[in-house]
């Protein structure tokens, strides 16, 4: 017996009664034709729109994700085992949201914004906002012009990121990925207790469940989650909570944005979201492309990047912002900044691969880890000759901007004649002293886990290593140095820490700094 489209005997339905003068009724209501793997066709929603709730009669809620002329495809956000051929399906015209306020600070919660941290419910004004939303367009931006400071010397000196930018962390499995993201969210606890906070959101997306409880363990002893939130959708959840988790922590952000405030979220990591994404595009038939992704998956992350933006001042303009939810009609005000952080998992260093590029291609620059470097115990393992910011050097402070300009000049030429010191060829004076301060400022750059430094120190160390005033010092000797050097100026130079902190570097203050790096030299020498 031949298959039986539904399509086809609805018509003929339709057509009979049309014949026999009675009028056709269309009700919201489908019935499953077809159901596993996560994912049901449901034939009869024929006004269903994309990216809408679909609710099962058990109260189960999946997301119709293809339209075809026949039946709807939708994917399950939980369990479904009750769902059988022959259940009915209705349309709630809701398109998928999740529901944010201030309230989920300090907590855990998963795509749909339920909190799974058992600390009871979310308290506090909630406001709906849509999983899926279009990005501001280019009249409600500003160019990037303030610093987001990580607290990391490498990345503050020379690759900058700034309010509002997109700069991805890319590298090796066990490189130090989520190490860097989550001392950038731990070192704006400063802004946080001077009443400025940034806004973090942390996604953690298709990891172990106590990767995440170890991660929540970090940031509450460090004092973070007072400020944070973390989107977890764990390795054994649905494909489609894991590929819904980014675009719910971007709503997160953009209820932070839109207020004028700014934000921070971290993808961890978009790797392992365009690997759900594509299990449930394959399982819905869609047809395979490059590595298998489907076509549309680097639309799927473009989109969802392009909604990390720096929202321009004007209170007025802002409020006319394209695709604004009802539910911030009178909230928006401009200033505010939606900063991201994508992290993407790379096989042996290829950066070469699909989704790797599709990534830096969308993003505002990249930090580059390599397994080498890590492994030889340069920590954070940053790659700077093939790392780049296109935006955050118009946001750098003037003086880390005046200090930090020849620390990658320095570093580059270092890297060039590394090389001809491992032939073991004799080198001439001045070769030698690039050489050796080049060791000493890798030496500088190295910086323990968890331990983010103010801007004020960075720029104090940076340029210490700059002008190589420790070049007396061994270079195995040059982190105890360093940490004299930063005690010296915390104890006898506080007045010219508080200025390097307002971007104000003078001959008076590198006279200070001078002096300081003289006397630890020498009280170590001694």
């Amino acid at each position: 017996m031949a298959s039986i489209n539904p399509a086809e005997v609805s018509a003929i339905l339709k057509d009979e009664l049309a014949k026999a003068g009675g009028q056709v009724e269309a009700r919201e209501e489908g019935i499953v034709l077809e159901i596993g793997d996560g994912i049901a066709q449901v034939y009869g929603l024929s006004q269903a729109r994309l990216g809408e709730i679909i609710r099962f009669e058990n109260g189960t809620e999946a997301i119709a994700l293809n339209l075809d002329p026949s039946s709807v495809g939708v994917v399950f956000m939980g369990p479904y085992e009750e769902i059988i051929e022959g259940s009915k399906a209705y349309r709630t015209g809701r398109v998928s949201s999740i529901l944010v306020g201030e309230g989920m600070l300090g907590r855990v919660v998963n795509t749909l914004g339920y909190p799974i941290d058992g600390k009871g419910e979310i308290t506090g004004e909630l406001v709906e906002m849509p999983i899926e939303r279009k990005a501001p367009g280019v009249i409600f931006r500003q160019p990037v012009n303030e610093p987001l400071q990580t607290g990391i010397k490498a990345i503050d000196a020379m690759i900058p990121i700034g309010r509002g930018q997109r700069e991805l962390i890319i590298g090796d499995r066990q490189t130090g990925k989520s190490t860097i993201a989550i001392d950038t969210i731990i070192n704006q606890k400063a802004n946080y207790e001077a009443g400025h906070p940034v806004y973090c959101i942390y996604v953690a997306c298709g990891q172990k469940a106590s990767t995440v409880a170890q991660l929540y363990k970090t940031l509450e002893d460090n004092g973070a989650m007072a400020y944070t939130t973390i989107v977890a959708a764990n390795s054994s959840d649905p494909a489609a909570m894991q590929y819904l988790a980014p675009m719910a922590g971007a709503a997160i952000g953009e209820y932070y944005r839109d207020r004028g405030l700014p934000a921070l979220i971290v993808y961890d990591d978009l790797s392992k979201q365009a690997v759900a994404y594509r299990e449930v595009s394959l399982l819905l038939r869609r047809p395979p492309g490059r590595e298998a992704y489907p076509g549309d998956i680097f639309y799927l992350h473009s989109r969802l990047l392009e909604r990390a933006a720096k929202i321009i001042q004007d209170d007025t303009i802002a409020a006319q912002m394209n695709d604004l939810p009802a539910s911030m009609k009178g909230k928006v005000k401009g200033g505010g900044s939606l900063t991201a952080l994508p992290i993407i998992e790379t096989q042996a260093g290829d950066v070469a691969a699909y989704i790797p590029t599709n990534v830096i291609s969308i993003t505002d620059g990249q930090i580059f880890l390599e397994s080498e470097l890590f492994n030889s115990g340069v920590r954070p393992a940053i790659n700077v000759g093939i790392s780049v910011s296109r935006v955050g050097g118009n946001a750098q402070l003037k003086a880390m901007k005046k200090t930090a300009g020849p620390l990658r000049t320095d570093q580059a030429e270092y890297r060039d004649l590394e090389a001809f010191v491992k032939f073991g060829s004799d080198l001439d004076a001045a070769t030698q002293s690039v050489i050796d301060k080049g060791r000493r400022n890798v030496e500088l750059l190295k910086q323990g886990k968890n331990t983010p430094m103010p801007v004020q120190e960075e720029i104090a160390v940076i340029y210490a290593g700059t002008q190589n005033l420790l070049r007396s010092i061994p270079v195995d000797r040059a982190s105890e140095w360093e940490g004299k050097y930063l005690d010296e100026l915390r104890s006898r130079y506080a007045d010219t820490l508080e200025t390097l902190s307002k971007g104000i570097l003078t001959e008076k203050e590198q006279e200070a700094l001078k002096k300081a790096a003289e006397a630890v030299s020498q009280d170590m020498m001694a």
